[in-house]
């Protein structure tokens, strides 16, 4: 098993950059590797839970044996490879999405760490590929999540408890769109969704028809996480992917601004209100 990338590892905090295809949860991927994901509120999960249920007794010797991977979450396959007991998510990503992901090493620390996503204090950045043009550039996409049949969700007109996600997009190459994207919120697909609601499904997302992909071209890239007593920021670089490593495509990544950089819209007071209530 080729181990996951290690961007931050100090005495509080485990930051890795996950790699696509690597599930939250064990048994998770077994079912269907496009359909989980979610940014935003911690959940403290120790390290290892759900093994036995999956009947993943003895990890460690599956593993070298090179049982197949897809079977374990993210959370039991840190806690092999780097020996940590308690391990503790504090947030998530999709199956298919690469990129930063946090977990803290005790309950305090995970505690702050859901504050600081709670009170909208984290600030995070991802990019996206699309083989779809957009009905708009850049702006803001606001409207509430409706749970549909098939694992998927669809974005509504009301914002009684909307989802919150802006973006800017560049010609990533002839015939593709990049998008660097700031949700505000973390609601289940929630960028999947906000790219798909203007025309620009994400490339690989088979379940919202983005075009065929060797893997969903969605990346957490950056990451700032305040703490009292410091502040973490990582970028994670992308490993994978037929377009996000096509020469083209990576010379507009290499020329890309760092993403708080850009003119992100700001938020009227009344859908703060509705967004802190989030």
């Amino acid at each position: 098993m080729n181990e996951i990338p290690i961007l931050v590892d100090d005495e509080d905090v485990l930051i890795v950059n996950k790699p696509s295809g690597i599930a939250m949860h064990d048994c998770a991927n077994t079912a269907n590797i496009a359909n989980t994901q979610s940014t935003g509120t911690a959940e403290n999960i120790s390290a290892g839970e759900g093994a036995d249920a999956c009947g993943l007794n003895n990890i460690g010797s599956k593993i070298d044996s090179k049982i197949d991977t897809h079977a374990f979450g993210i959370v039991t396959l840190l806690r092999e490879q780097t020996g940590y007991s308690q391990l503790h998510l504090c947030h998530r990503l999709d199956t298919g999405t690469s990129g930063c992901l946090c977990l803290a090493k005790n309950a305090q620390t995970a505690a702050l760490i859901g504050d600081a996503f709670a009170s909208r204090q984290v600030s995070k950045y991802y990019l996206a590929i699309s083989a779809d043009k957009p009905k708009k550039k850049q702006g803001s996409i606001v409207g509430d999540m409706k749970n549909r049949r098939g694992g998927q969700f669809m974005l509504l007109k009301s914002k009684d408890n909307p989802a919150v996600t802006q973006f800017f997009s560049q010609s990533a190459k002839p015939g593709y769109r990049g998008f660097i994207v700031k949700p505000l919120t973390g609601k289940t697909h929630q960028i999947r969704v906000a790219l798909k609601s203007v025309g620009a499904a994400i490339l690989g997302d088979t379940l919202y028809s983005g075009a065929p992909s060797d893997r969903l071209h969605l990346h957490a890239g950056w990451l700032r996480i305040p703490l009292p007593s410091r502040t973490i920021s990582v970028k994670a670089p992308i490993l994978s992917g037929d377009l996000f490593t096509d020469s083209e495509v990576k010379r507009w990544l290499t020329e890309l601004p760092e993403p708080d950089t850009f003119n992100w819209p700001a938020i009227a007071p009344s859908l703060l209100q509705l967004v802190s209530k989030t």
